[in-house]
């Protein structure tokens, strides 16, 4: 499995390390008075606080997600967007793994944003074990496969929570969006292995489904409910980034103790660094010539995975996602 995923690991090393030292696409800014975000997945030093940081300080008003610790995130969001004069940023919990955390920020979502909620940017995703040589899948508390029910179901989930309000502004204001961050990863995955067990994934092949699925749940819930250019949805790659994920990566595998220091100063060196990460992602939400259902990477369009021409697929993963999000039933 190594050997015959070597010559695409090459290619991609190569083709990053060139676009390394290259110029890096920036987001235009844009006027974002009056426009609101949701951003998950936003705790300070990743690609999603960023995103946020950047979406405040343009004059947005936005609030950001993280597991552990909202009063940190907000504080230092505060402190950003205060000191570049720009929008509004708050700061709340939300664990994707968990239905009942996902269904009561949807409902702080209604209340903030009274009915009215103009991009959702879907950022949250984990990578358990990323170092690790076993094979065991890790499972959350209600039985999926975790990087599954994080970086997909749970995010599949907020989505339909939020999607009344997203078609609100869409026919108030003309524009709203849900944005995917997904991930080139997504190309080491099958369509058929969405609807197969999760035993014997490691947690690479487990990340890379997890981003298929959320690339076709882009192209599917456009299919579905963009209407006259009002709502968009799309899905990117925001580059190879140095993040806490990595970080954390390092972190997790004793193997690593001792060439830990190293790796993360050389991860952090050649790897793209947050902002420039977040910038196709603030692209996505704020150019006026993004099209919906499509996939973006260095704010331009790009070609994803040809699993993704499969629209059978991408229809048959969504009802079986709606079937999940309705019930307490076995994911697809």
């Amino acid at each position: 499995m190594i050997a015959a995923g070597m010559p695409r690991a090459i290619a991609d090393g190569g083709l990053h390390v060139a676009r390394l030292f290259g110029r890096n696409p920036v987001a235009a800014p844009v006027d974002l008075v009056g426009r609101t975000f949701v951003v998950t997945g936003a705790s300070p030093g990743s690609l999603g606080y960023e995103v946020a940081r950047t979406l405040a300080s343009w004059g947005g008003e936005v609030v950001a997600t993280c597991v552990r610790d909202p009063a940190a995130l907000e504080r230092a969001l505060r402190e950003d967007v205060t000191a570049r004069g720009g929008g509004s940023a708050t700061a709340e919990r939300l664990d994707l793994s968990d239905r009942g955390s996902v269904e009561a920020f949807a409902r702080r979502c209604e209340d903030r944003f009274a009915g009215a909620l103009h991009v959702l940017i879907n950022n949250a995703g984990i990578l358990k074990g990323m170092f690790a040589r076993r094979r065991e899948p890790k499972y959350a508390p209600d039985g999926q496969e975790i990087h599954w029910r994080t970086n997909y179901l749970g995010a599949f989930h907020l989505t339909r929570l939020l999607l009344a309000m997203l078609e609100g502004a869409a026919r108030e204001s003309g524009d709203a969006r849900v944005v995917n961050v997904a991930s080139h990863q997504h190309v080491r995955a099958r369509n058929d292995q969405l609807f197969e067990s999760t035993a014997d994934r490691n947690s690479w092949d487990a990340y890379g489904l997890s981003k298929l699925a959320m690339v076709h749940m882009s192209t599917e819930l456009h299919r579905r409910h963009g209407f006259a250019g009002d709502f968009r949805a799309v899905a990117l790659h925001p580059g190879t980034v140095y993040t806490n994920m990595i970080a954390d990566g390092f972190a997790s595998d004793p193997r690593l103790r001792i060439l830990r220091p190293v790796l993360q100063r050389l991860a952090s060196r050649v790897l793209l660094t947050p902002e420039a990460g977040a910038q196709t992602v603030v692209w996505c939400a704020t150019a006026s010539c993004v099209q919906g259902g499509r996939y973006y990477e260095r704010c331009a369009l790009a070609r994803p995975s040809a699993a993704l021409l499969d629209e059978q697929a991408g229809a048959r993963l969504w009802d079986a996602s709606v079937r999940w999000a309705d019930s307490h039933a076995s994911a697809p």
